[in-house]
């Protein structure tokens, strides 16, 4: 699976996608449950290192069907956010 680093505004976004159940004592998983998102927001530094970065939870009612629908929720989120447009959710200081 290739990772493409997305930015908006001059930050980084990191889709963060898992399943909704934890593995079971068996180490079985429970994709069928579906997917929770979060996202991480980060700010590179002029050499290139990351310099500071912040993860952000994604709310939803419930579970997403699929790994595609909680990461396009995951973008669409962290761009919200970087907006300002989440209340208590914010990227000063990033």
């Amino acid at each position: 699976m290739n990772n493409i680093i997305r930015s908006y505004r001059g930050l980084e976004i990191y889709p963060l996608v898992y399943a909704h159940e934890p593995r079971g004592a068996n180490g079985s998983r429970h994709y069928d449950a579906g997917f929770d998102a979060s996202v991480k927001i980060c700010r590179r530094g002029s050499d290139g290192s990351m310099t500071t970065s912040r993860v952000f939870r994604v709310p939803s009612g419930s579970p997403f069907g699929n790994t595609g629908d909680a990461r396009m929720a995951s973008a669409s989120h962290a761009e919200r956010v970087i907006d300002g447009m989440i209340a208590g959710q914010s990227i000063v200081g990033l």
